[in-house]
Order: structure tokens, then sequence, then C-alpha cells
């Protein structure tokens, strides 16, 4: 990429969103292109139509969504399916139709079956059911990443899906009624730290395991794989390779946190998938690695979270 080059980040105040921003910042791009939700509403298409007419982006990164954890995904089913799908379409047909040739869309994990083979490879979608805590999410997902998928063949685009992993840092949704499990985890061991509970209570049993991917490390992920420009279509997963149980990340956290009580487990409440590890070789391939460790990463984002706390 030209390092003048107009380029524009849909969503740029979520966690990845943000990442993205300032990697490209760090780089050295400096004609970055950003509207609040206040000043361009993406489920308007109309109004998204007319941005791109009027700015003509060489580039997107298309970061915008609506996410939350498995509480927020059960709940809000309707809203997940709905409001993706038609961001996805109005961002993409805009982009079509204002001639952006390149474009990366932020997919999720969720997208494999539910009982999908271990480590989950591209190839596999598609080849199963969802997991139904996440299915409506995970469709509205799968028809973007087939939406890019379409341009490409039908007219020649450029545009690329990326598929993260569970992904943590700075400006992450620190919401219990919303958040994910690492978030809601660093949340919950601060305050009962601060209370002097005697026991940390975790969702589900503890044994279902995830895969963890820093921000950062996601963002510039997105942006190597935008500046290459012989990648021109496909999807590629990106994360870490490697996964931990909740009940070890909940301990982990709890360590980071230095909160000195016991754990506890409420099998009351749904575990989603029992396991979600992606095969990263795809990317690991082109050069690529994560290169933040789950430990030193929490570290990073439990101090974040306390800043912010006290207005830093």
């Amino acid at each position: 990429m030209d390092k003048h080059a107009r380029i524009y980040v849909a969503g740029h105040r979520g966690m990845v969103g943000s990442a993205i921003l300032r990697n490209l910042a760090g780089r050295g791009y400096s004609n970055l292109l950003t509207r609040t939700r206040s000043e361009l509403d993406l489920l308007d298409q109309a109004a998204v139509r007319a941005f791109m007419q009027a700015e003509r982006p060489d580039y997107l990164f298309m970061a915008a969504a609506l996410v939350g954890g498995i509480q927020a995904n059960n709940t809000r089913r309707a809203d997940f399916i709905y409001e993706n799908m038609l961001i996805e379409a109005n961002v993409m047909q805009g982009a079509h139709m204002a001639g952006v040739e390149r474009l990366l869309f932020l997919g999720s994990s969720c997208i494999y079956p539910r009982d999908c083979p271990q480590p989950m490879k591209e190839a596999y979608l598609l080849t199963g059911p969802l997991e139904p805590t996440n299915e409506p999410y995970a469709i509205a997902k799968i028809a973007g990443i087939k939406l890019a998928e379409s341009f490409n063949r039908q007219y020649g685009r450029r545009y690329v899906s990326v598929m993260p992993t569970n992904l943590y840092g700075p400006n992450d949704n620190y919401d219990l009624a919303g958040s994910h499990v690492l978030p809601a985890l660093i949340r919950k061991v601060h305050e009962a730290t601060q209370r002097g509970d005697a026991e940390l209570v975790v969702w589900g049993s503890g044994k279902p395991m995830r895969e963890f991917l820093h921000v950062d490390d996601m963002a510039d992920a997105c942006v190597f794989l935008m500046e290459h420009a012989e990648i021109v279509d496909g999807m590629f997963n990106v994360g870490t390779g490697t996964d931990v149980t909740i009940r070890e990340l909940a301990e982990t956290v709890m360590q980071v946190g230095g909160f000195p009580g016991r754990i506890g487990f409420d099998s009351s409440k749904p575990d989603g998938t029992p396991r979600k590890l992606l095969d990263v070789s795809r990317l690991k391939a082109l050069g690529w690695s994560a290169r933040i460790g789950l430990r030193e990463g929490i570290a990073a984002t439990f101090a974040d979270y306390r800043a912010s706390l006290n207005g830093g």
C-alpha cells in the first residue's frame, strides 16, 4: 500500500478497528478515513453509498460489527443477524460501486461447525451444524465471507476475509451482560479483589478450550495481508495455534490480578462450543505469526482496564 493511499477503517472506535488504526499510523500511513456512528450510520444504505462515492477510499478495513459474548449472542439473536448482515451488505456494495478494489472483511471463528475437527482449517467452513448459542451471528459472518467471495468472482474485486480467534486488548467491552469471557474475567477478578471475596465464580464447567489473540497481533495480521498485493482472494484464520481451558484462563487472570481466593464454577450456565482452536498454517506459510504471549497480553490488558477506571 502506498503510504498516502486513502484507507477507510470502518468501526474505528471498536477494539479491532482502533487497533488497525494504531497499526496503520505506526507504519506511517497518513491518509486514514474514519467516521463515528453519528457521522455515518452503516445501517443506512443511502448514507453509506454517498460516503463511498464522496471519499472513494483505495483500501477498506471492515471491522464494524455488532459483537458480544455468549449471553448477548443467545438473547439478542435477531439483532445480531440483522444488523451484521445489513452492515456487510451496505459497506461491500457501497465499496464496489465506488470502485474500491481492495477490502478486508473481519469474520469470526464461530463460523465453523460446533463439532468441527481440531484445529479448524479454512476448508471446514459449511461442513456441519453451527453452535446453537451464536448461530445467528455466525450465519451473518458466513454471509459476509460469501459476499466478499462473490464480488471477487463476479466483478474481479480483491476482497479478503480473516477469521480471528477470541480477541482481547485495549478498548474491549467489559460490560458483564455483553462481554466475551476474557474481559468479563478481568472485570470479575478486579471487583472480587476490591471486595475481598473468598471465591470467584466462573460461568460453565471450566472445561471448554479456547484460543486467545491480542488485538494488536490481529491488527498486524490484517495490515500484513492488505500490504501483500498477491493475496487477492480467500479467507485466512488468524490466531496463535494454541489454546487453554477456561479454568486455566481464569486461574491466569486471578494470578495476574492478584486475587488470592478460590475458583468456583456455575454449571447452570452454558459452556458453548467444547473447543475452538484455529489452524493458522495458511497465514504462517505467508510469513506471519502472533508475537504477544497470553500471560503478557493479559497483564497489559489488566493494566489498561485499571487505568481506564482511574480516568487514564
